[in-house]
């Protein structure tokens, strides 16, 4: 029981990045946090964090014992749930990251409403389009589009989602529309400035011929709304996820370019940090979010229905490749 108080003062100061926040928490003294985070250093013959008078830090060693220590510790509160009913397992923090040009529109009701659903959950949601380490922002799950490579990951396949090139009518009124790719070069490209492919665009003919199109961006932007937004305003030809822009194409603001050929479907996944258990509250999250994808339409293909059992992380997809989070 010592050692667990001393693993529990040192996650707490952690993840809190003080000691004498993590004896609030804990109900104990200052001292007796930082007694408990040295006798742990002791033990090891180690250090484990540095320590300034204002900030805490992890040192090497620290953040791979402090990813075994959290870890200790949320299996032990695990198994307490487990006994429990399913309302007190469904409860406490849950860190979330999602991108934020697929959060922002519609995935921002499906977490509003998980949140009704789980009001004993404090969930804790980062949205970036940038390409953000699981395990460094100690996330408890990410949804990452596109393919995975990443050994220290979990990786489960929801769904593929398609895509397509989008223009605003009255820019294709004015610059015509293209009816093969090779004209494409002549026109004005707003390009997500991390997608894999740079600049080149890719297609699949109507007989399978693959192609591929180097363009001359007009536009770089790091963030996919922004580029659906350039293309509503008239400024060029962009990629977007259909999914999302569909009630653009209801509507009549934008219109598809090049609707016969096709670009490659986007893989969506959810990724979990492999050295870690995964907890009640996770796997409800993510299939959750895959019953939500699938009702929406979300996806040109599903993947695996959710498990949900104990053999979850064993069934998961691992993918071969990576890029980034694009449009």
């Amino acid at each position: 029981m010592d050692k667990l108080s001393s693993l529990s003062g040192f996650v707490q100061a952690v993840n809190l990045g003080s000691f004498s926040a993590a004896a609030k928490i804990l109900g104990i003294s200052q001292p007796a946090v930082s007694q408990q985070v040295r006798a742990l250093e002791d033990d090891l013959g180690i250090r484990l964090l540095n320590r300034t008078t204002r900030q805490l830090s992890l040192t090497e060693a620290g953040e791979r014992y402090y990813a075994y220590a959290r870890d200790i510790l949320e299996r032990l509160d695990e198994a307490d749930r487990s006994v429990q009913s399913e309302e007190a397992q469904m409860s406490g923090p849950l860190s979330v990251g999602l991108p934020l040009g697929f959060a922002e529109t519609i995935l921002s009701d499906f977490l509003i409403r998980f949140k009704k659903d789980h009001p004993g959950i404090l969930l804790d949601v980062s949205l970036s389009d940038q390409f953000v380490d699981v395990i460094q922002q100690r996330l408890d799950v990410a949804i990452r589009m596109g393919e995975i490579e990443d050994d220290r990951l979990i990786v489960r396949r929801l769904g593929l989602a398609q895509r397509c090139l989008v223009a605003s009518p009255d820019y294709l009124d004015k610059r015509g529309r293209p009816v093969h790719p090779d004209e494409l070069p002549d026109h004005d490209y707003l390009l997500y400035k991390n997608i894999a492919t740079g600049n080149r665009v890719p297609f699949i003919s109507p007989i399978g011929e693959k192609l591929s199109i180097k363009i001359t961006p007009t536009m770089l932007v790091n963030n996919s709304s922004t580029l659906r937004r350039a293309a509503l305003a008239g400024l060029g030809i962009a990629l977007s996820n259909r999914w999302l822009i569909e009630p653009y194409l209801r509507t009549g603001d934008l219109e598809v370019v090049l609707p016969q050929w096709q670009y490659p479907p986007h893989p969506v996944h959810a990724v979990y940090p492999s050295n870690r258990f995964i907890p009640l509250k996770v796997r409800r999250f993510v299939d959750s979010l895959y019953s939500f994808f699938e009702d929406e339409g979300a996806f040109q293909y599903a993947g695996k229905p959710a498990s949900g059992s104990r053999d979850f992380q064993q069934s998961e997809d691992t993918a071969l490749a990576s890029d980034a989070i694009t449009a």
